[in-house]
């Protein structure tokens, strides 16, 4: 076999291998906020009110300044071009259990704080505000789309 045969074929089959092995989220429902932690994470509110500002802010955030997108995707499923070589992959924040398991103060604490054996970093105070955190949490939750069995 040719020499550029040989490396076409193996650009081809990394690209195979790398657009299909992603990693599935271990655990969708498990906590990231550690259990001595937890109590004052669910304890903290949301102080951004939910309103159509907020949320066109929050999708701006998502997808600008906070580049959540990255690894969450656009849709929010867990599958943007960086979460890909992630293992677990990325929240995949469609998921209604999820959403409606986890309180924003432990979503907060998350984003504050990062989330240790993922990918996830801290982006407050770096990257966001905690007020924009705030804000990128309540364009998150838009993404649960409701279906029949839950």
């Amino acid at each position: 076999m040719g020499y550029l045969k040989a490396v076409g074929l193996m650009t081809a089959l990394m690209f195979v291998v790398a657009s299909t092995a992603v990693a599935e989220e271990k655990e969708p429902l498990k906590p990231r906020v550690p259990a001595d932690q937890m109590a004052d994470a669910k304890a903290m509110k949301n102080p951004v009110p939910v309103n159509d500002a907020n949320l066109a802010k929050g999708k701006a955030l998502f997808e600008g300044k906070g580049t959540c997108f990255n690894c969450h995707g656009k849709e929010g499923k867990g599958n943007g071009p960086a979460g890909a070589i992630l293992n677990p992959s990325p929240r995949d924040f469609t998921n209604c259990k999820f959403h409606k398991k986890r309180k924003d103060g432990e979503l907060f604490w998350v984003i504050k704080n990062g989330s240790a054996g993922t990918g996830m970093v801290s982006l407050v105070p770096g990257t966001i505000t905690e007020e924009e955190a705030w804000t990128i949490i309540n364009y998150e939750r838009t993404f649960c789309v409701k279906k029949s069995e839950e």
